[in-house]
């Protein structure tokens, strides 16, 4: 037998006080290709950055390369999240500078970030063009970073990847934000990849897996358990929580059509992203919005959340009022309950569970106000019904994603909103969590209160949807009564 490409001996690992990984054995034969799974927190994401030497390099882990191969002999780790920098190497962007005309500028195109990679990794960049045709993203060259929504920005990491051609390719979650066709594209991509010699590990909740994965692994108690075939999901009991009392009902509408969009059309230069878009959403309603990545759904969501400058210029009416007559983006604010991958992106992760959850009450990043006991009693109400209570003084960068979103999603709901703008609110969970939160959406929204909620997915999605808007190339496809899926299949 071959040496092992990855050779892990009674590896440990703790965060703080916890320990996440103990005594962990792991080998990876050459040809191999690893399906790793584990609950939210299990210790996927440190296993993969610790194989990656990026948190933790020591003898336990040993990574050798075969010489004779025409891959690359290096280790590439490719994480949940994308971080990129404007022209002066600056990453702390704010979270509506996406749609800032001026401040778009100020970060590199994608031409530009494909040339500067190619360049530092001695790579073709015509090599590249088949991959940006396979993921869609050929079209985005002269796009701004900034401007890509959080699909995009994966699909960017992944073409990257992908055209470098590692020995060792490690995903972390490489589906997140990725529509469906663009998810089996990618398995086709991958799977290329590993007739070319690449060896993958790939973390992932999802049950669309590459043809090429031939090894299952699942993190349980911090051991690695082999599986030999693909586990599916199993079924999940949810614990029957009482959801908070101040959320049993939603506050009194503000009007009766809470949104109205008049031919609204969004461009950036000659670029439209949206095009005559006519969109009412009556108090009461719960809509399920998608379209694939680039489809325009995040400028229209931002229009909705008082978030995009270009509204002026639009008839648009939110909450009974006409934008542009008078009232301020806390005014429109005060009534959304809002998550998305963008302000999870740029969250204060210097804040503690706490702190971040009592932060949606003024809708600041970060805690900045000190609140009163009624309110405190809250932020401690939802904390417990989230299980977060081990966690509340710890920062959220302590946390691992999920309990991140979790977090996010806490502070969504505590000022109990009328509308609640859900978008793709369930990336980073593990199938447990995402039946929590989609549990206690539907037992929110038996109120009169009003539901955006946003999913490529459509098994991952709470019961009580009523009507769906789906966009294509900016323009609105189809907006009528929401049918489930099995409603369709008993048709």
């Amino acid at each position: 037998m071959s040496n092992p490409i990855v050779q892990i001996t009674n590896f440990n690992l703790k965060y703080g006080n916890k320990t996440v990984l103990t005594e962990l054995e792991w080998t990876i034969q050459e040809g191999e290709n690893w399906l790793l799974s584990g609950a939210s927190g299990s210790g996927k994401t440190a296993l993969l950055k610790a194989i990656a030497g990026i948190e933790k390099s020591s003898d336990e882990i040993v990574v050798s390369f075969n010489k004779q191969s025409s891959t690359k002999p290096v280790c590439q780790y490719i994480a949940q999240w994308y971080q990129f920098k404007n022209k002066e190497g600056v990453a702390n962007f704010y979270y509506q500078q996406r749609y800032n005309v001026q401040q778009v500028q100020d970060t590199l195109t994608v031409n530009a970030e494909l040339a500067h990679y190619a360049k530092e990794n001695n790579l073709n960049l015509v090599k590249a063009e088949p991959i940006l045709q396979a993921l869609g993203f050929a079209s985005l060259k002269n796009a701004q970073l900034i401007e890509l929504s959080s699909g995009e920005h994966k699909k960017l990491q992944l073409v990257k990847a992908l055209w470098s051609k590692p020995q060792l390719l490690l995903l972390d979650q490489p589906y997140t934000g990725l529509d469906i066709q663009s998810r089996q594209n990618l398995n086709n991509l991958l799977d290329e990849a590993t007739n070319d010699g690449t060896q993958i590990i790939l973390v992932s909740n999802e049950p669309e897996i590459p043809a090429c994965i031939n090894r299952f692994g699942e993190i349980i108690n911090g051991q690695l358990v082999e599986h030999f075939t693909f586990c599916t999901r199993k079924a999940i009991v949810i614990e029957e929580r009482s959801i908070p009392e101040f959320l049993y009902e939603a506050p009194p509408s503000s009007s009766e059509v809470l949104i109205k969009m008049v031919d609204v059309n969004i461009s950036y230069g000659k670029k439209q992203v949206l095009k005559n878009i006519n969109w009412e959403i009556k108090a009461g309603e719960k809509w399920l919005l998608q379209g694939h990545n680039g489809s325009g759904k995040s400028t229209l969501l931002s229009l909705v959340n008082g978030d995009h400058p270009q509204a002026y210029a639009n008839e648009i009416y939110l909450f009974g009022n006409k934008r542009g007559s008078g009232e301020s983006i806390w005014d429109i604010k005060q009534h959304i309950g809002l998550i998305s991958p963008e302000l999870h992106w740029y969250f204060d992760f210097n804040a503690t569970v706490w702190q971040s959850i009592a932060s949606g009450f003024f809708d600041s990043i970060g805690l900045y106000k000190e609140i009163g006991w009624h309110k405190r009693t809250q932020v401690e109400e939802l904390i417990e019904y989230f299980g977060l209570t081990s966690n509340k003084n710890d920062l959220l960068a302590h946390l691992p994603l999920g309990k991140q979103r979790l977090v996010l999603l806490a502070r969504t709901v505590i000022k109990n909103p009328e509308l609640l703008v859900l978008d793709e609110p369930c990336q980073g969970l593990d199938a447990h969590q995402t039946i929590q939160f989609n549990t206690l959406i539907d037992g929110l929204c038996t109120t009169n209160r009003t539901l955006i909620y946003v999913s490529h997915s459509d098994d991952q999605l709470p019961e009580n949807l009523t009507h769906q808007l789906l966009l294509s190339e900016g323009e609105i496809i189809r907006s009528d009564i929401y049918k489930q899926k099995k409603e369709l299949e008993s048709v």
